[in-house]
């Protein structure tokens, strides 16, 4: 049942379909996760399920479904669904106390996973080894066998957000779907508040024929960025397989970084409610954090992963949130989840309220000299022993640098800072650099890669 134990990450389960997992994995993984909820509540498992547009999701979902009802849980089937429309249902309907959307999010087609939820909140850590625990020993509720159903999720998705954005004036605005899940709802609920969208890459297609679904990749942006500047328009957005995550182009055709995205929205949002706690993650920017403060906010740095970053929003009573990947949270009119399209929205009407593009929002932004996230692919067992390498290198603060070990390890200098993590849903060690000038970016990139390199 379980072919290969890596899958179980920190904040969702991952792997490469027909090698680490396969239809029968889903199964008794339907009837883990209805235990869990049923173990959690002490009720009914009544779960809804989504699938993503990849090839491999349909087979998956329906054995997911098969494996909850096994149990004595309720399924409620949402069909190709964006993954935050999966969350939506949780927070929608008070009949539903557990939802799993499989979906690889932006990983290459050969991915798929899951993510779940328990209650309202998506589970991670020890929650997704107990899953484990519960396949390995078999230990599953028994109930009579329950039921199935088929949930049309879109009209109550559309008219929450029609609502709310009733007033918004039009932007001209141009969204990549990349193929992915956003193609099946983004028309429908960017016409319903009123908005005239040139849609890119709109059939959701699980071979994503056009570029590879992640909008932080500059490289996967091209045809966006063309578009907005042949058309003129104000803001092209992209969005990832899965719909939880965005990326921006100003109108320019320039790319915006997730924690530039931050930037944006937290000082519009502390314009309103100064002194609010905002939530970022060890890859964001010092000048992001240093602007949140700047413009009246309190800036909390913490671990990367949507669910850990959904957890600390909601401790920390957070209005937003949001990480350099591009999973961006709204609690404050929104459920506090990662929702791309609403993101999307949500900027459009800053642009909308303020008259400014992005370039003239972000224009009082301090400059920094940066690195994108590097993604160096390697294997499960490296990408812990390089960062392990690098925190016994810089074991303790000096008067030189001082030492973050929040994830990974994150090292700042007198003129910069340098990142080094583990990724959670992958065998690649993640890195990012910044500096207060381009030379200080190269010298503080080479310490760590002096390190890396030979380790590789």
């Amino acid at each position: 049942m379980i072919n290969n134990p890596v899958i179980f990450r920190e904040y969702d389960i991952r792997g490469v379909v027909g090698t680490d997992f396969d239809a029968d994995f889903a199964f008794h993984l339907g009837k883990a996760l209805a235990t869990q909820v049923h173990k959690k509540f002490n009720a009914k498992p009544s779960m809804a399920v989504g699938f993503d547009a990849r090839h491999s999701s349909p087979e998956l979902a329906q054995a997911m479904c098969e494996g909850i009802m096994s149990v004595g849980g309720d399924v409620y089937k949402l069909g190709l669904v964006t993954t935050p429309m999966n969350y939506f249902s949780t927070f929608f309907y008070d009949h539903i106390n557990g939802a799993v959307m499989i979906t690889g999010s932006h990983n290459p087609p050969e991915y798929n996973g899951f993510k779940m939820s328990v209650g309202k909140n998506t589970i991670h850590g020890d929650e997704i080894q107990e899953l484990k625990n519960i396949i390995s020993n078999s230990s599953y509720l028994n109930l009579e066998k329950g039921s199935e159903h088929d949930l049309d999720i879109f009209p109550e998705y559309i008219n929450k957000y029609r609502e709310e954005f009733k007033n918004l004036t039009k932007v001209p605005v141009i969204v990549d779907c990349g193929n992915g899940t956003a193609g099946c709802v983004v028309k429908d609920l960017y016409e319903a508040v009123g908005l005239e969208p040139t849609i890119l890459f709109e059939e959701p297609d699980g071979s994503f024929p056009n570029h590879h679904p992640d909008p932080t990749v500059e490289k996967n942006l091209k045809d966006l960025k063309a578009k907005v500047i042949e058309t003129g328009a104000l803001v092209g957005i992209g969005f990832d397989g899965d719909s939880d995550r965005i990326g921006v182009v100003d109108e320019k055709g320039q790319m915006i970084y997730g924690d530039e995205l931050m930037a944006l929205i937290s000082k519009h949002i502390l314009s309103k409610t100064p002194g609010e706690k905002i939530i970022g993650d060890v890859k964001c920017s010092d000048r992001i954090y240093n602007y949140i403060e700047k413009n009246g906010g309190q800036p909390i740095m913490w671990k990367t992963g949507h669910s850990l970053i959904k957890d600390k929003i909601r401790n920390e009573k957070s209005p937003f949130g949001g990480e350099l990947s591009g999973h961006i949270f709204f609690a404050d009119r929104n459920y506090g989840y990662d929702d791309a399209l609403y993101a999307g929205l949500r900027i459009i009407e800053i642009m909308s309220e303020t008259g400014k593009t992005i370039s003239e929002l972000l224009s009082d932004l301090p400059k920094g000299y940066n690195t994108p996230e590097i993604r160096i692919d390697t294997t499960e067992e490296k990408k812990h022993s390089i960062v392990k390498a690098i925190k016994d290198k810089y074991s303790s603060n000096t008067d030189e640098y001082k030492i973050n070990n929040i994830d990974g390890v994150r090292v700042s200098f007198e003129n910069g800072w340098a990142l080094a993590r583990a990724s959670n849903t992958q065998p690649v060690l993640v890195l990012r650099f910044e500096a207060n000038s381009q030379e200080n970016l190269k010298d503080i990139q080479g310490k760590f890669e002096s390190i890396v390199n030979p380790l590789l």
